[in-house]
C-alpha cells in the first residue's frame, strides 16, 4: 500500500517537466516569434544602411558645394591629364572632393598631370574611400576593371596587359539623358568631360536638377578615381545616363530578368534609389517614377517644371 508520502512523490515526478507534446508546442512558437520578428530586424537594418547612405551623399554634396566656392565651378566629369593625346581618360570628378571625405592625405598624393594607370599612383587607385562605398552593397570593395572585347559587361575579355585592380565606388555622377560615348564632351547634365558647370548654368533650379545617384557593384562596377585608358566601360564607371528608370530591369526572351544597362543607376535598397540634388539634399527616387519626369530631373537646364514628391 502507497503512503500518503508516496503519492506525494508521484506528483511530483508527473509535473518535474515538459513533455515532449509541450515541448514542441514550445518550439513552434518560438519558430513563429522568430518568423514574425526576423524581417523586422532585417527592415530595421536595411533602413539604417539606406540612412547611411543617405549621409554619404549628402557629405559628397558639402564637397562638390566647397570645390565650386573655392573653384568658381562644379568639378569636371573627368579630366584628361595635359600629356594624353586623345583627351579621353582622366581624373574623375569624385577624385576632386576627397578632402571633404576626409582623405587629404590621399589627395595630397595625386599628381593630376599624370595618369591614373601609371605606376606611382598604384596605391592611390586601390585605396577604399568608405564614404564612397554604399553598406548596402556587400561586392568587393576593389574591381578589375581593365578589359577589352565582347563579353557580359563587366567582365574581363581580352585583358589589357597592365591589368590592375581600381577601388570600387557606389556613387557616379550625372551625365544626362544622352550617350556618354556619342558625345562624352556634352552631356545634358551636370557632369561630362571636362565639364565647368556653375550654379548659374542651372535653368531648372538646384532642388530639382540631379547631381549623381547610386550604382551598385552587381550592375557595373563603378570607381572613384575616373576614367582609365583603355578600361571597358571606361566613363560609364563615373558617371551614369537616365534614359531608363532607376533598378530598370528588361524581360529577355526566355522571361529572365536582367539588370538593365551598365550605365543605369540602380541600388540595393528596396524599391528605389538615393539621388544628390545640386542644392546638396538628397532623396530616394522610386523606380516607378515617371520616365519624363525622370528625364527632367536629370537635365542642368532643360526647361522643364516638373514636380516631385520624393523628399
Amino acid at each position: 500500500m502507497k503512503t500518503v508520502q508516496d503519492r506525494n512523490k508521484n506528483a511530483q515526478n508527473d509535473h518535474g517537466g515538459f513533455t515532449l507534446v509541450e515541448l514542441l508546442v514550445v518550439i513552434a512558437i518560438i519558430g513563429v516569434l522568430v518568423g514574425l520578428l526576423l524581417p523586422a530586424v532585417q527592415a530595421a537594418r536595411e533602413s539604417a544602411r539606406r540612412s547611411s547612405c543617405t549621409n554619404n551623399l549628402k557629405q559628397m554634396g558639402l564637397g562638390i558645394h566647397a570645390y565650386h566656392d573655392a573653384r568658381g565651378s562644379f568639378p569636371s566629369g573627368w579630366t584628361a591629364p595635359a600629356a594624353d593625346a586623345e583627351g579621353e581618360p582622366g581624373w574623375g570628378w569624385a577624385s576632386r572632393i576627397l578632402p571633404s571625405m576626409d582623405e587629404n592625405a590621399l589627395f595630397d598624393r595625386i599628381d593630376w598631370n599624370v595618369g591614373i594607370d601609371q605606376s606611382q599612383h598604384a596605391e592611390v587607385r586601390v585605396t577604399v574611400v568608405k564614404p564612397f562605398l554604399c553598406p548596402s552593397d556587400g561586392g568587393s570593395k576593389t574591381i578589375f576593371n581593365i578589359g577589352q572585347g565582347e563579353g557580359a559587361e563587366g567582365a574581363n575579355v581580352d585583358l589589357a596587359p597592365n591589368l590592375f585592380q581600381v577601388a570600387r565606388s557606389n556613387y557616379v555622377g550625372m551625365f544626362g539623358t544622352t550617350e556618354i560615348e556619342d558625345s562624352p564632351s556634352a552631356g545634358d547634365g551636370m557632369f561630362f568631360h571636362n565639364s565647368r558647370i556653375t550654379f548659374a548654368d542651372i535653368k531648372d533650379g538646384t532642388s530639382m536638377t540631379i547631381l549623381a545617384g547610386e550604382r551598385h557593384s552587381g550592375g557595373g562596377s563603378s570607381v572613384w578615381v575616373g576614367a582609365i585608358q583603355g578600361a571597358r566601360e571606361s566613363l560609364s564607371r563615373i558617371v551614369g545616363v537616365a534614359d531608363h528608370v532607376p533598378n530598370y530591369r528588361e524581360v529577355l526572351p526566355d522571361g529572365s530578368l536582367h539588370e538593365g544597362h551598365f550605365d543605369d543607376f540602380k541600388s540595393q535598397h528596396t524599391s528605389g534609389v538615393n539621388f544628390l540634388f545640386a542644392d546638396g539634399s538628397v532623396a530616394f527616387v522610386n523606380e516607378t517614377i515617371d520616365i519624363n519626369v525622370y528625364h527632367s530631373m536629370s537635365t542642368r537646364s532643360g526647361g522643364e517644371t516638373v514636380e516631385f514628391r520624393g523628399r
